[in-house]
């Protein structure tokens, strides 16, 4: 990745650097899946099955669409670690403002395009009359928040970045807190249904673009003189810009073959089914509780391997990585064994039919050790997005899916839904075993020889 002698700029790495990032982002992370809890409970007590299946299918459309630009936090995240390390005087304003830039324009290009995507979503969901209605007012309302949602992206890679994590936090909790309070006071105090509980999300997303502006610029001690800092001769610099489109193009096909995989698992569980879909639903759902925390580990990972990389520290980088690993395994043993003795009550409480909740406990065992087969991808995810091994990162996810999709072909004929765990289990082990491959490989390339004093 680098050539030729660079700086050096010595720092160490303690365990208090991991838990100051990676504690306020798993707070932050957790707090999104508590809004579309809220959001189904208001709309549920209206009584109306048609507005919740309209509010449920429109929130997974913008699910989709946003997870495709989830490129915009975690490259700008990776990106500003970089510069932080380096000691660069503008702490990664350029990376920031070229993706805030991009975020706009991709918002803008939502909004014009908002007719053909609705007829998509449509045409793929194919909702009932009174769903459908209820989707469409959920969408067109929706829609309009979606440059705010692409510009806080940007601002949150930018303060993780920056180690900046509890201000990241305090964004979300802000953003995730008005949006819960709106969707309340539109909803009943307006009687606004759904409209009500889209407009109360556009509204977050709002303050928090906007307070997260204000902190940007005050960093950089008001606007004119951050106008000058990113003149735009350095916005438009072509072997930048090339970086970042790289980064962002790789970053989004990873993102397409992870939730490839997930609806591939989902689509197989619902053709063994109704039982085994919604038992299948249960259990990965509270994976994905688990993830959440190990999202926090692996920021940590992201923001400190990046910083030594910028900084040409070896010894750092080494240590962020085997501290990352290392909270990464406790918190996991941690989460699974939660995760298997609170299951029967968590089950429990996710559903009151009793088919459903014997199938998933019989496959509760399996279900609970992922926790600890998938945290290796989870902080190498996050090893590679610092260093910005993109292209690593892309195409162990690539071949990761075709070992799972290979590992479902045959196992799930022979054992069932048995075989579609293990299958997941692969999935997870390939993407851990081919990232600590590459990387290894590619680790001593990252850092350069000092340059003469």
């Amino acid at each position: 990745m680098t050539t030729g002698a660079r700086p050096q700029h010595p720092f160490d790495v303690r365990h208090a650097d991991v838990w100051k990032i990676a504690i306020p982002a798993s707070v932050a992370f957790i707090t999104e899946p508590l809004v579309g809890i809220v959001d189904i409970t208001v709309i549920g007590r209206l009584g109306d099955a048609g507005l919740l299946g309209g509010l449920v299918l429109g929130a997974l459309v913008f699910d989709v669409i946003f997870s495709l630009s989830y490129f915009l936090r975690i490259g700008t995240a990776g990106l500003t670690a970089q510069a932080v390390g380096a000691r660069d005087p503008r702490d990664g304003l350029l990376h920031v403002s070229r993706a805030l830039v991009l975020a706009v324009l991709m918002g803008l290009g939502m909004l014009v395009l908002a007719l053909p995507l609705h007829g998509v979503a449509q045409a793929l969901l194919a909702p009932g009359p009174g769903v459908s209605a209820a989707l469409s007012d959920y969408f067109f309302i929706r829609i309009w928040g979606a440059p705010l949602v692409l510009i806080n992206q940007c601002l949150l890679g930018w303060f993780y970045g920056r180690a900046s994590a509890a201000t990241g936090m305090l964004l979300q909790i802000l953003l995730h807190g008005i949006n819960i309070v709106a969707s309340i006071v539109l909803v009943f105090g307006f009687g606004m249904g759904v409209r009500g509980a889209a407009l109360g999300t556009v509204l977050g997303g709002a303050v928090a673009a906007v307070l997260g502006l204000v902190l940007l610029v005050r960093h950089y001690g008001g606007l004119h003189r951050l106008l000058s800092l990113a003149p735009r001769i350095d916005l438009l610099d072509t072997i930048a810009l090339k970086r970042m489109f790289g980064l962002s193009r790789d970053l989004m096909i990873r993102s397409m073959a992870l939730m490839g995989a997930y609806a591939w698992f989902a689509a197989q569980g619902s053709r063994m089914g109704e039982v085994a879909l919604s038992a299948n639903a249960i259990l990965l759902n509270l994976l994905m509780v688990v993830g959440f925390f190990l999202d926090g580990v692996a920021q940590a990972a992201e923001q400190l391997t990046g910083k030594a990389v910028g900084a040409n520290w070896r010894p750092a980088f080494d240590r962020a990585y085997g501290l990352s690993f290392l909270w990464g395994l406790m918190i996991a043993l941690g989460l699974g064994l939660a995760w298997y003795l609170g299951g029967p009550l968590l089950i429990g409480l996710m559903t009151t039919n009793a088919q459903v909740q014997n199938y998933a406990l019989t496959y509760l065992p399996v279900a609970a050790l992922c926790a600890l087969t998938f945290m290796p991808a989870f902080v190498y995810d996050g090893i590679l997005i610092g260093t910005t091994l993109n292209t690593t990162m892309r195409n162990g996810m690539i071949v990761s899916l075709l070992v799972f999709l290979a590992a479902a072909a045959l196992l799930q004929p022979l054992w069932g839904n048995w075989g579609l765990w293990a299958a997941l289990h692969a999935w997870f082990i390939a993407r851990g075993v081919i990232y600590a491959w590459a990387l290894q490989r590619r680790r001593a390339a990252l850092f350069s020889a000092p340059a003469p004093a």
